[in-house]
């Protein structure tokens, strides 16, 4: 049985002891997640990835589930190899979308998918997939979005220092601006129920890698539950994030979302 980490919010599913552990993941049998590798020239590690991924579902997931892969606007064999990944594997869906934007993608998925939860995570796999059901547990225990931290104790995380100044200058500033209570809002590991992702996603106007930032402040500002659970998480070395650019618009975002944020207030009949 998994630990409770210090700091674990009450009522968390991992300070259930293992007989409520047991009950509580016999989910109903039409429980539905998508789970969305957002991909753009990803030729190198994608078919490891989704193979990888759909064998860590079928071994693990107790819920009916499928893989997406969203393609936004590659210009490699992307495309090519996603088909064929699809065509081979049960349970794979390649979406291709003709624009760019990991956001935009996203956008559209959580508007338009039919399953109870929408996870996502990045295609190089950098954290480690046994944390992925605690995502989805998170859903079920009654909160409304699931994301991986690396910034909790309990984490374990290897990294440049580059990067580990950069992600915790970055998210200090968002916490100076905001007060939020979140600790990673950049990591790229999350899970939302659909159908506050519907709720949300219309009033956020990044569609790019900010997009999970300003999710996370609109979903905080607006009463709704974010449950972090701590991961081990590699760098990799060959990611196609550009760091320089992404800061750039991460800094722009944070601004504009500080001037706009109490603006962006959804119908009391929505909010929990």
């Amino acid at each position: 049985m998994l630990e409770a980490p210090e700091g674990t919010p009450p009522g968390s599913p991992l300070a259930r002891t293992e007989r409520e552990r047991r009950q509580f993941q016999r989910l109903p049998p039409d429980f539905r997640v998508d789970v969305v590798l957002p991909v753009f020239n990803e030729e190198r590690c994608l078919r490891q990835s989704v193979s990888t991924v759909h064998r860590f579902l079928s071994t693990s997931a107790g819920y009916r589930w499928r893989v997406l892969i969203a393609d936004n606007g590659s210009t490699d064999r992307t495309p090519e190899v996603a088909q064929d990944l699809a065509a081979q594997l049960p349970d794979v869906t390649h979406l291709r979308m003709p624009f760019k934007g990991r956001g935009r993608a996203l956008r559209q998925i959580i508007l338009e998918s039919p399953a109870d939860v929408v996870a996502y995570m990045d295609v190089d796999l950098s954290t480690d997939l046994v944390y992925f059901p605690l995502l989805i547990e998170g859903i079920r225990a009654g909160y409304d979005l699931s994301i991986g931290s690396r910034l909790l104790q309990a984490a374990a995380v290897e990294r440049s220092l580059k990067r580990e100044i950069i992600s915790r200058g970055y998210n200090l500033l968002v916490r100076a601006l905001f007060f939020n209570h979140f600790s990673d809002a950049q990591h790229g590991f999350k899970a939302i129920r659909t159908s506050v992702g519907r709720a949300l996603v219309p009033l956020v106007q990044n569609n790019n890698w900010f997009f999970d930032t300003e999710l996370l402040l609109l979903a905080e500002r607006n009463g709704f539950r974010i449950f972090e659970v701590p991961v081990v998480w590699i760098e990799d070395p060959d990611s196609s994030v550009r760091i320089v650019k992404t800061i750039g618009e991460d800094l722009l975002g944070l601004a504009r979302v500080r001037l706009s944020i109490h603006r962006k207030r959804l119908p009391r009949e929505v909010v929990p």
